[in-house]
């Protein structure tokens, strides 16, 4: 049991995590790394409390136990406050993942040699199996813990209800814990109390969110923002329609670029791949302006369409008007906005159809899935769409995700256009790239504040050396 919320722990822990710093290789090497090193500690001290009298090494497994309870449900409040306090970068995802994680790593596993010392005790003579038991009930455990993080507990009551359940699992185990003498633990009826506090009144991580995305809607007076874990991912302009193109304004800067190279380049009646969906911004403009173009986005998270639905009119409009699942549904006059809900490389290996252009815009927290951003992902794009591809891609002007793609396009593609804002309030800006076999004429206007841009030689990103995220 312990081994089970050991693991669901861990898993919540990377997943809680993205609001704050993003998700990378980075982030749940950290996660990984603490809650590893905490598991080690707390064995190493659980086999000193085992050596000690029977009734001072249960009391001192109830103490972790409670300990354990308290500090997993206070985690996602923790977590906050350090960030509030100004933990930013990888020095400060690491600082706070160390003093998150690490003491309740080290307490679930205090108790696990009593445990194994009480298992092999109560069969004298067959000590390897029962060791043997032991071990293998823990691994079971840690795979129902991790089937239980990712299936259920995560998309189903979300991170802080997960981290109270934890907490209270931990505490179910002191029932198990009895030598037949009275206990006495003042501090088993505050931590239930605490724990039930944090699961049904703690203030959630997200408003909404499911194993993959954690979402926020802003309104921001005739605007309305999506917001995915920390990062803006899309906004529409709720109150203006533009009437020569039927299609809500778009919002934010780099979506205005998308759309002015999309309209400069492609004909009356385009079919376009988009590879993350968002706010369907772009698609709902495309096909506003362009009554005989068609679109298929694919977003791997239904929430997110399910979100947009609910709070972005326009996008939300077209969607009921011209979307159908193209997984299940042909093409048709009515059916113009084919929805995909899978992982855009499984799309893109798997797809027979072919495009007139791509718009590779799929994010995980503030970054692009070091999948997408591959050889082999771009030289399949290459082969199914014969027109245009845009990126859009989050690093600094000439970062090493910039770098990495820039290289992989210009060895793909004989034009290459780039441009990035000239000044932006973060160190990380919106990078955008068009690329295409034949010739891109130049925009007579950019969006305010954005300029064209050179990228410095790198090494492309391939599937066995890709993108690691930002550090």
């Amino acid at each position: 049991m312990l081994s089970a919320v050991g693991l669901t722990y861990e898993i919540a822990a990377g997943r809680v995590l993205a609001p704050f710093f993003g998700t990378s290789l980075l982030t749940w090497t950290t996660v990984i790394a603490t809650v590893l090193a905490g598991f080690s500690l707390g064995s190493a001290l659980g086999g000193l409390v085992a050596e000690r009298p029977r009734t001072q090494a249960l009391g001192n497994v109830r103490s972790a136990l409670i300990a354990t309870a308290v500090l997993m449900a206070a985690s996602p409040t923790l977590l906050a406050l350090i960030y509030s306090i100004g933990a930013r970068g990888t020095g400060g995802m690491m600082l706070s993942v160390f003093l998150v994680f690490f003491p309740a790593s080290v307490c679930v596993t205090l108790p696990s040699p009593l445990l194994a010392k009480l298992a092999i005790e109560a069969r004298p003579g067959r000590e390897g199996s029962s060791l043997g038991i032991v071990l293998a009930a823990g691994s079971i455990g840690a795979i129902v813990g991790a089937i239980l993080a990712g299936f259920v507990t995560l998309p189903l009551i979300g991170s802080t209800a997960t981290f109270a359940a934890c907490g209270a699992v931990a505490l179910l185990c002191l029932l198990f814990l009895r030598d037949g003498t009275p206990v006495k633990h003042r501090a088993t009826v505050p931590a239930v109390a605490f724990v039930a506090f944090a699961g049904f009144a703690g203030p959630p991580v997200c408003q909404y969110e499911s194993g993959l995305s954690c979402l926020h809607i802003v309104q921001r007076g005739p605007e309305v923002h999506l917001i995915s874990d920390g990062t803006p991912q899309a906004a529409e302009q709720v109150d203006r329609w533009d009437a020569e193109s039927g299609a809500v304004g778009l919002v934010l800067p780099y979506t205005r670029w998308l759309w002015a190279r999309m309209d400069n380049d492609l004909g009356p009646d385009p079919s376009v791949l988009f590879i993350g969906g968002g706010g369907y911004t772009l698609p709902t403009r495309l096909l506003a302006s362009r009554p005989q173009a068609h679109a298929v986005a694919v977003e791997i998270d239904p929430l997110v369409t399910e979100v947009v639905r609910a709070h972005m009119p326009h996008a939300a409009e077209m969607i009921a008007q011209t979307g159908y699942d193209a997984t299940k549904h042909p093409r048709s006059a009515n059916r113009r906005l084919g929805l995909v809900h899978a992982d855009g490389r499984i799309y893109l290996n798997e797809t027979d159809h072919r495009y007139d252009a791509a718009v590779m815009e799929a994010f995980s927290s503030g970054s692009v899935p070091a999948h997408l951003v591959t050889r082999e992902t771009f030289a399949r794009l290459r082969e199914i769409v014969d027109g245009p591809v845009y990126v859009n891609l989050i690093d600094t002007s000439d970062g090493p995700l910039a770098r990495g793609v820039n290289a992989i396009l210009r060895e793909l593609y004989p034009h290459v256009r780039i441009v990035h804002p000239a000044n932006s309030a973060r160190n990380r800006r919106n990078i955008l790239f068009a690329a295409s076999r034949d010739p891109l004429l130049p925009l007579d206007t950019l969006p305010a504040g954005y300029e064209p841009t050179q990228i410095s030689d790198a090494r492309p990103f391939t599937d066995d050396r890709s993108w690691v995220g930002h550090r």
